[in-house]
């Protein structure tokens, strides 16, 4: 009896820790305020990645670690349209460029031809964990936005997906798939992106909350009636294998109506998901772009913070737009990479922290000069 009644008790223990472990968590204010109290970076390092000259800007960073190494793949826009890039760190601070991942083609036909700008793929969402770019089909994985138009986000821009086989840490040129897997003239495009599509992240689902092994969160463009008038909104799209994908739901995931709201990016934190991303202009275009986020215990509704933006326009080479979020943890500091964007428009790539670092040394160059009128 006594054996029979200790194999009841692990059993229920199991029983019980397993529905703790996947226990929803009531997203109330006191939790928002937890969250908001991890996250918060409010010592600004700085500059810590630039462009060499006018000619060319840096946008949109993306983090991951391996072998003991930070790697970062950014975009340069240098006129023509968006690149991929890759970058290595020792330290999260100090970065130094690698070489291209996504080029421009030289083939005129293809969809994206001039817009190549790439995003990692389903890496480690824990907070303060490995933050390994993982596999899937044996594969290192790349969701971009692309388009043929030449220009600065110009043209109608689609979603498609990359590939590589080999290292994610040399530069090399990913393999793309042939046709984008999201458009907004696809015959199920939806109110919020029938105008044009932007940023995707795409994490794995793997309680398959969704009923699906992968989430793309993306943000686009559209409108009811005008659509090419309409404001960025964040939705999302959902894949069995990475190549097709779909959209979910019947409105956009976090709406403000008017402006912007992009560039999402998922963090799991205290069995909380955690979804970074910017606003920009919902007052107006003087209110700039800033760095807010949002929290779900399902990854499919999410309740926006009403508090203090995490990082907002406050010096001089970010007085323009503070915008763009990757935020890691790392030996208990928190690093916020962000687009800094000037008044001058020279953009790069900053951190804010959250401990005291002290102070990048580097600086635009000479922003150019204003054409006399």
């Amino acid at each position: 009896m006594k054996i029979k009644y200790l194999i009841l008790t692990i059993s229920a223990l199991a029983i019980t820790s397993c529905a703790t472990k996947y226990k929803k968590r009531e997203i109330t204010e006191n939790v928002m305020q937890e969250i908001y109290e991890e996250i918060k970076t409010p010592y600004k390092y700085g500059l810590v990645m630039v462009p060499t000259d006018n000619s060319y800007k840096m946008d949109c960073p993306s983090v991951f670690r391996k072998d003991g190494k930070w790697y970062m793949t950014y975009l340069i826009y240098d006129g023509r349209g968006y690149e991929t890039w890759l970058a290595e760190s020792d330290n999260l601070l100090d970065w130094k460029h690698l070489g291209k991942v996504m080029s421009f083609s030289e083939n005129e036909k293809h969809w994206d031809v001039n817009q190549k700008a790439g995003y990692i793929s389903l890496q480690d969402p824990t907070w303060g964990g490995s933050y390994e770019w993982e596999k899937y089909d044996d594969k290192y994985w790349m969701s971009y936005f692309g388009g043929d138009s030449k220009g600065y986000e110009a043209g109608v821009l689609s979603i498609g997906m990359a590939y590589t086989k080999e290292a994610p840490t040399k530069p090399h040129e990913f393999q793309r798939l042939e046709n984008p897997v999201l458009t907004p003239k696809d015959k199920d495009a939806r109110w919020w992106d029938n105008s044009t599509m932007y940023k995707n992240s795409v994490i794995r689902d793997k309680d398959k909350l969704t009923g699906h092994n992968f989430i793309m969160y993306y943000n686009a463009r559209g409108d009811s009636i005008n659509p090419a008038k309409g404001a960025e909104r964040i939705a999302m799209a959902v894949s069995n294998d990475m190549k097709e994908w779909k959209r979910y739901g019947d409105k956009p995931l976090i709406n403000h109506h008017k402006g912007i709201s992009g560039d999402a990016y998922i963090q799991r934190i205290n069995d909380t998901w955690v979804m970074f991303y910017f606003g920009a202009f919902w007052t107006g275009w003087n209110q700039g772009a800033f760095n807010r986020f949002a929290v779900s215990n399902d990854l499919v509704n999410w309740t926006d913070w009403k508090g203090d933006d995490l990082v907002k326009s406050s010096e001089p080479y970010d007085d323009m737009f503070a915008h763009k979020s990757f935020v890691v943890k790392h030996d208990g500091v928190v690093y916020h990479f962000y687009c800094a964007v000037n008044k001058a428009e020279q953009r790069g790539i900053a951190i804010a922290t959250s401990k005291d670092l002290g102070k990048s040394k580097l600086n635009f160059v000479a922003p150019p000069e204003k054409k006399k009128k």
